[in-house]
């Protein structure tokens, strides 16, 4: 071999990508022994000396962190769900405690997240504040996970994926709607939202709601069943399509708070009262829902807990290289309105 021997010409040898020679190299656990061997060895061959001056700056922190915002429909120009708004104010306050910047953006559909924010220097971990299709993006977890970037996200722990996460324990949060309904002897219910594992959060919370239903003798028939996303158009849509089809419920379960605001609108304009003909529940206690007509009973996301626990987790997978780090579970609790009482 003429020149200088590279890490690409390791990876080349070794059968291996790029970034899996760097890992190998510096002991990282992501790599196993036996990939690690066999890095070594070829470099020892190809008289492989570490550059210790690039090794420092690719371990070069810039003490700022990243949160990517997936752009939501929305009824302003904001293109933010405002879910996340006072979770952003959370995560800022605990980085700035923390003494870390915070980069915010949208999450582009550019496949090299990590080198605009991680091998860039621009930041030292990204959170993920939703993400759409949940299968859409498995592939870009994925290459976010190959790189080695730190980073977490706000959503549903699904089983078999290893990205870390915190979240809301959304199938206690149904349950937690079932049985208010229950105790109101409305069980004769609707609910508008995404059962598919598209969704894994909105399907976490029908599944928990169902569940507790069916415990109690109920259940929720697939005809009562609207798919929505997260926007109040959306609920409202999918509202009048169940009503227009003559379907008939006492109660309604929204995945969210918009959908379940649409779904009230829906309710009202065919003459149906909430609650006195329909309750209506929904999730995530927006600002919002305190004001609608009538107030919104709704399942809570405790926010502020959420941003802080999202900041520490990033930050002590930064500092332990590698080293596993639980994700977080949170418990809701259940807000009552006046839409269900």
């Amino acid at each position: 071999m003429k020149g200088k021997a590279t890490s690409f010409d390791i990876a080349h040898y070794a059968g291996v990508s790029q970034s899996t020679v760097s890992r190998a190299l510096r002991g990282s656990p992501l790599v196993n022994e036996e990939t690690r061997r066999r890095v070594v060895e070829v470099a020892r061959k190809l008289n492989y000396k570490v550059d210790k001056n690039a090794s420092n700056l690719r371990a070069q922190q810039s003490s700022t962190l990243a949160v990517l915002l997936f752009e939501d429909p929305t009824s302003d120009e904001s293109q933010i769900n405002p879910f996340f708004l006072s979770m952003l104010g959370s995560i800022t306050r605990a980085c700035a405690k923390a003494g870390y910047d915070l980069l915010v953006s949208f999450q582009s559909s550019s496949n090299d997240w990590h080198a605009d924010y991680a091998e860039s220097h621009r930041a030292d971990g990204i959170i993920l504040l939703g993400y759409g299709d949940y299968m859409d993006y498995q592939s870009k977890f994925e290459r976010l996970l190959e790189s080695d970037t730190k980073f977490v996200c706000w959503g549903a722990n699904v089983e078999g994926r290893p990205e870390l996460t915190v979240s809301c324990d959304n199938s206690r949060g149904g349950a937690l709607v079932a049985e208010h309904l229950i105790e109101l002897g409305r069980t004769d219910c609707a609910f508008i939202g995404d059962t598919s594992h598209h969704s894994p959060e909105f399907s976490a919370r029908f599944n928990g709601f169902a569940e507790r239903l069916k415990a109690h003798g109920a259940h929720v028939s697939e005809r009562k069943i609207a798919t929505a996303i997260s926007t109040e158009e959306s609920g409202y849509q999918a509202t009048k399509s169940l009503l227009a089809n003559n379907i008939k419920f006492n109660a309604l379960f929204g995945a969210s708070d918009l959908i379940a605001i649409g779904a009230i609108r829906a309710l009202q304009e065919a003459g149906l009262r909430v609650p006195h003909d329909v309750s209506v529940v929904g999730f995530d206690d927006l600002a919002v829902a305190r004001f609608c007509t009538p107030p919104l009973s709704t399942v809570q996301q405790n926010t502020t807990l959420a941003g802080q626990m999202l900041v520490a987790n990033l930050l002590n997978l930064i500092a332990k290289q590698g080293v596993d780090v639980a994700s977080s579970v949170l418990p809701p609790q259940l807000i009552v309105r006046q839409s269900s009482k």
